[in-house]
């Protein structure tokens, strides 16, 4: 079966990948970055930035990384998932982003947005909320704005278009990993995969490789390996550092 890439992505080098093992952890090869990545907030309090913390180590391939939880040593994996109350059951779609989005037309721009993706990082509320913005795209600071807040959302749920190319924007990410810190809601949030690099299960079926995908660590989401925003609600800590790394 040939695998899907949403529009504006691109697929990793070869050697990159991640496997979502049935009842147990994300099995990463490649040696891709890995680092934690803090939501800041502009100065009427929303979420504007990412800033990064520290580093982990991942030399070794594969690496597991914890996808259950319950780790004492995340963000890798422990064991712990083995006896752990968790349902390891992998329920997102199969389909393409796109083929459930709702689109918002505005003059210069057009918004997509698949409700199904949101992993509760806000940054689509910021200068009048992004579904307000792209309406009034025709003015330059409001098209901008439109732009950003679309390509800061981590999964992808939302992304703008250029009415005039038909392409949408998108941030350039090497391949690489990040843990979401929710700095704000003093909370920790999914495992950002960035660059293209394809997520499979063990059954060998490829999700559609996009360029901004976050994976469930909280072991809750009804959409794994998919975060589906529960990590919130859960108030979900994974007891890593708490700030960013000061240059």
């Amino acid at each position: 079966m040939e695998v899907k890439v949403q529009p504006g992505s691109h697929k990793a080098d070869e050697k990159y990948g991640i496997t979502v093992t049935e009842d147990g952890p994300y099995m990463v090869y490649g040696k891709p970055s890995l680092d934690q990545q803090f939501i800041m907030t502009d100065e009427d309090g929303f979420s504007w930035t990412f800033e990064p913390g520290q580093s982990f180590d991942m030399d070794n391939e594969p690496v597991a990384l914890c996808r259950c939880g319950y780790s004492k040593d995340k963000p890798y994996c422990d064991g712990s998932h083995i006896g752990a109350a968790w349902d390891p059951r992998l329920m997102a779609s199969e389909e393409p982003i796109l083929s459930g989005a709702e689109a918002f037309g505005g003059p210069t721009l057009t918004l997509t947005d698949n409700q199904d993706y949101c992993v509760f990082a806000r940054f689509c509320d910021a200068k009048g909320r992004v579904w307000n913005l792209v309406g009034q795209s025709d003015d330059p600071q409001k098209r901008d704005y439109t732009i950003h807040e679309a390509d800061m959302c981590p999964n992808g749920r939302l992304s703008a278009w250029d009415n005039s190319t038909k392409q949408p924007f998108e941030p350039r990410y090497d391949p690489s990993l990040s843990l979401i810190e929710d700095r704000p809601m003093a909370l920790s949030g999914g495992i950002w995969v960035k660059g293209g690099i394809p997520v499979r299960r063990e059954d060998g079926f490829t999700y559609e490789i996009r360029n901004r995908v976050v994976l469930c660590r909280c072991g809750q989401s009804s959409m794994k390996p998919r975060c589906d925003g529960t990590h919130a609600s859960m108030r979900f800590r994974d007891g890593l550092p708490e700030n960013p790394v000061k240059k």
